[in-house]
Order: C-alpha cells, then structure tokens, then sequence
C-alpha cells in the first residue's frame, strides 16, 4: 500500500487547522454574545404636527441622513430615540426606520428594526388651565407637557427583539401630588404655593411619559427598557416648577425601583413598582447633570447611586477635546468625558444615561462623540446630544 506524502498531508493538517479556528471561532461567539442598548436625542421635532413625516416620507432629509449613520454606526440593538413626533400608528417613526435606518448611509450598512413603539405623550396636549399664571390658557406652557402640537418631543422605542406590547406599563397620567415626597413649587414672594389646589389636585408629573417597555431579547430574558424624557430644569421663575418636576421625574424611577412603588398607579390602573428579579435600563435624556449645570442634584445622584442598577460611566475623547477652550465647560467640576451634549456657551453636560440594572452583565459602554477631522465628526449636526451605548453579555 502505498504511504501519503508529508507533501499530501500538508493540506489536510491546514484544512483541520482552518475547522479549529472556525469552532473556536464559533465557540468564542457563543460564549460571547453581547446586546447593545443606546439612547439619543435626535432633535426631531417640527413646527406643527404632521410636519417631521412630511419631511422624512421621501426618504430625503439631511438631519435625518445623520441620525441615520450615527445608528448604523454605533448599530444598537435596542434604541431610545427621544425628540421624535408620537403617532398612534407610529407613522413617523416608522418612516424614520424605513427610509433611513434601513437604507445605508454613507456607505455604511443599513440596520433593520422590525419591532417599532412610538410612546404617547404628555407635550402639547392641552390641560385647560393656566399653568404658567400669565392670564392666558391655551398655549404651549398650558399644556401638560410643553409643546406645540400633540405628540412634539416624544419618544420611539427601535428594537431588533420582540416588544411585549401587551405588558407595557404607561404613567402618561400619573399625578405629581400622588409621587411620594412630591416637591410642590413654592413662590417665594408669598411662601406660599405656585400652583393653587384646584391645578395642582390634576397636574400630571410626566411632561412626556414614564413607560416600562418590556422587550423579549432571549426566552429566558426580557429587558425592561424604563423610559422618560424630564422637562428641563430651566425656563421658569423663583418658583423653581420646571426645577422641582425635573427633580420628580427624575424620582419616579427610584421609587419605582423601591418598595414605594407600591404607591404607583399606571394608565391602567394597576399599582406596583418594577419586580426585584427584573432586567432593566432606565434610559433617555434625563436634562439633569449629577455635578454641573441648573436643577436640583439629588434625585439624579440618588438614582445613579441606586443599588438595583450600575452606573458605567460611558465616556468619549471627543467630549474631552470640544471641553478645551469653552470656557463654561473649563469652570465646571465634572468629569468631561462623561459629557453628552454640546449646549455651547452654556457648556457640555453628561444629562443623556443608559443605567442597566445589576442582572445585566456590562461589558462595556462608549458615547458617540468623535474627534475632530475623525470619521463620522460631521454626523453630529443632527442634534446638540450625542448618542450614549452600553454593551451587555448574554448568558
């Protein structure tokens, strides 16, 4: 019989090698799995209703272009995108997915999101009061969110996993007086409230939503993405409204999180908080910096400081650089890589936050802030926020 050459074993030692290195490689994938979860805001508001689909329905629009390649370059699988017109069909939404997430750009990959949730919310839906005590009801401030027209400022959920919409929890209409600890704005010229008892009897916390959005990733895995959009702490008088509701928005999901949560009604009626075993992140621009900037700090740190959930701290050099010569951002105490929006006099702030709970193992986090004369630098003019990542190991 005649023997194989060490010539003619040469190949068959290269082709197991190559095997080898493909079951590793497999292997290591498996073992390895990540899930990446991001918020941004992409700034995506019109000047009248309907006006943001008008824009986006011919798959034409440059803002839009550059929200889409930040997606498609960061390509999470699950995004908050917060600022985007609220449609009880998610029409503007889903035009958003379609037309330009779905379609490359800039020669980058298009990523597909077949699972769309467009949050209601709270801004430009009209209160019947007069909110701001000016005399005048009917306008944007009277409205139990700000806005312009129904639904402005909202938010979308885009998820490449299974959104269990029947177990979604909304707080669109959960009262400020009914959170515990409410901080009812006080007028300091009379020391006495801002709000009468008749208004603050119906004001409602959410100037969005609060919303427990429950996503089915693997059989054994629901996420829980909790999601809000506080008003700013800003635009207001010594009363401090806008000061004390940012602080209360906040609040809520430490509340939720707590045994308080009892005390939390949603849209449906049903009260409790969020169950100790759940996976969650609490996501979205919260308008709140735990060091710098306006608004009262307690609620923010209390929350990042939550023993349910962990702060990673993502962080960017690009943040770093733009800090260097603004000289609000040079005056302020916080770390500057962990900034997540550009406010220019006013300097940058961290205010945008992805916080996932303890169950979820962390792998690594980032926000999208590139150098200057580095790739993707021009995709930011989309909006004065930069989008914010987290990465978790699946089991």
């Amino acid at each position: 019989m005649k023997l194989i050459s060490d010539m003619q074993l040469i190949p068959v030692v290269v082709l197991f090698s190559l095997i080898g290195f493909w079951a590793a490689g497999l292997a290591a994938e498996e073992s390895n799995r990540t899930l990446r979860i991001a918020t941004y805001n992409a700034s995506l508001y019109g000047k009248q209703a309907g006006q943001i689909y008008q824009r986006l329905s011919d798959g034409i629009d440059r803002q839009a272009e550059d929200v889409a390649s930040i997606v498609q370059t960061v390509r999470p699988d699950i995004l908050l995108i917060n600022e985007i017109d609220y449609d009880k069909d998610a029409r503007t939404a889903n035009v958003l997915a379609r037309e330009f997430f779905a379609k490359g750009q800039q020669s980058l990959q298009p990523i597909d999101y077949p699972y769309i949730y467009s949050v209601p919310s709270n801004t430009g839906v009209d209160s019947g009061m007069d909110l701001n005590n000016n005399g005048r009801t009917g306008e944007p401030h009277d409205c139990w969110g700000y806005g312009v027209y129904p639904g402005q400022y909202s938010m979308a959920v885009f998820s490449r996993f299974p959104i269990k919409e029947e177990q979604i929890r909304s707080f669109q209409t959960f009262l400020w007086k009914d959170l515990p600890g409410a901080l009812r704005p006080i007028d300091p010229s009379t020391d006495k409230p801002y709000y009468d008892d008749p208004t603050w009897e119906k004001l409602r916390l959410s100037s969005k939503n609060h919303i427990d959005i429950p996503i089915e990733v693997e059989k054994k895995l629901t996420v829980h993405v909790l999601a809000s959009h506080p008003t700013p702490p800003v635009f207001d008088g010594a009363e401090d409204r806008n000061g004390c509701r940012n602080h209360d928005e906040i609040q809520f999901w430490n509340v939720y999180l707590s045994q308080s949560g009892s005390d939390l009604m949603d849209d449906r009626g049903n009260h409790g908080g969020l169950p100790e075993t759940a996976a969650f992140v609490i996501m979205g621009d919260l308008n709140a910096d735990p060091v710098d900037g306006d608004g009262r700090r307690v609620a923010i740190n209390t929350l990042i400081s939550n023993q349910r959930l962990r702060d990673p701290l993502p962080n960017s050099v690009g943040a770093v650089a733009d800090a260097k010569g603004n000289k609000a951002s040079e005056r302020q105490q916080g770390n500057p890589a962990t900034d997540t929006a550009n406010f220019g006099r006013n300097g940058n702030l961290r205010v945008d936050f992805v916080l996932p709970s303890k169950a979820l193992a962390l792998s690594d986090s980032g926000v999208f802030w590139p150098q200057r004369e580095s790739e993707g630098r021009s995709f930011m003019a989309a909006s004065d926020h930069r989008m914010v990542w987290i990465d978790v190991n699946l089991p």
